[in-house]
């Protein structure tokens, strides 16, 4: 806990296997109240791995996508009472280490949402990040702050914390079940102006550390210039898409979960 605040530790995880380890080593217990890990209909022994480092497990019967995934991330979080929620990638590519920085700057009320930023020092390369990879982030994020009037240094990021209260307010469940959920996320909070800062952040890029096709990324490229722009149609008056509405689907956190192991306490 800090500041009274339970601090719980989201991982959305597909074929996490090679790397939970050494993500779960370097987290501090000392600070993070619960650990929950939704396996993604992984192929490979991450439930196992999972269940044996005292994770709380949640399984889907079959692969549902990265954003599904996060839904049930949030809600098994609700169910534990979160104060503040810190979703990591279990891949090893961003340092745990830096879960009680992030979970202090939401828990003293500074922000509502705190995202690792890859940018701000140039860590990405440093880190290894391919330069296509590089110049397409700097992009995106370079449109993404024109058309929603932000100075964001990177919307990209799988490392971030939020409180209680923007999980439960946002529309999650009319999020895209796939890698635009992220953008969605961050794009609707600016909406619904809730202050999001950020921490610089280290990144590793190996082998076994998670990524997403060429053809997947041109995907979700094009969902973000698409987010961007129906961002600034609704803030200006012109057009509001559905995620933007009041009556938007706010997610359903009575929504039954597939407990594998329940973290011993």
């Amino acid at each position: 806990m800090i500041n009274n605040k339970k601090i719980v530790v989201v991982m959305p995880a597909y074929n996490a296997e090679k790397t939970l380890e050494k993500t779960y080593n370097d987290l501090c217990q000392d600070v993070v109240d619960e650990i929950i890990l939704i396996d993604d209909a992984s192929a490979d022994n991450t439930k196992l791995l999972s269940k044996k480092l005292d994770i709380t497990t949640v399984l889907h019967a079959d692969n549902q996508g990265y954003g599904a995934n996060q839904k049930s991330c949030y809600v098994a979080a609700l169910n534990a009472n979160a104060d503040i929620v810190i979703m990591l990638h279990p891949d090893y590519q961003y340092t745990p280490k830096l879960v009680p920085a992030i979970a202090s700057m939401i828990a003293y009320g500074e922000y509502d949402i705190v995202i690792a930023s890859r940018m701000l020092t140039g860590s990405a390369t440093k880190g290894g990040m391919p330069l296509y990879k590089v110049f397409a982030n700097k992009f995106l994020t370079t449109f993404q702050n024109f058309f929603n009037g932000e100075h964001l240094s990177e919307y990209h990021t799988g490392f971030r914390g939020f409180t209680k209260e923007v999980l439960k307010n946002l529309p999650l469940e009319d999020f895209d079940n796939d890698f635009i959920f992220d953008n969605e996320f961050l794009t609707v909070s600016i909406y619904y102006n809730y202050k999001i800062g950020e921490i610089s952040c280290p990144t590793k890029y190996f082998p076994e550390a998670s990524s997403i096709n060429f053809v997947r990324s041109c995907k979700y490229g094009l969902g973000v210039l698409k987010m961007s722009i129906l961002y600034f149609l609704a803030h200006t008056g012109i057009y509001k898409s559905k995620i933007f509405e009041k009556n938007a689907k706010k997610l359903d956190t009575n929504r039954e979960l597939n407990y594998f192991h329940i973290r011993q306490k």
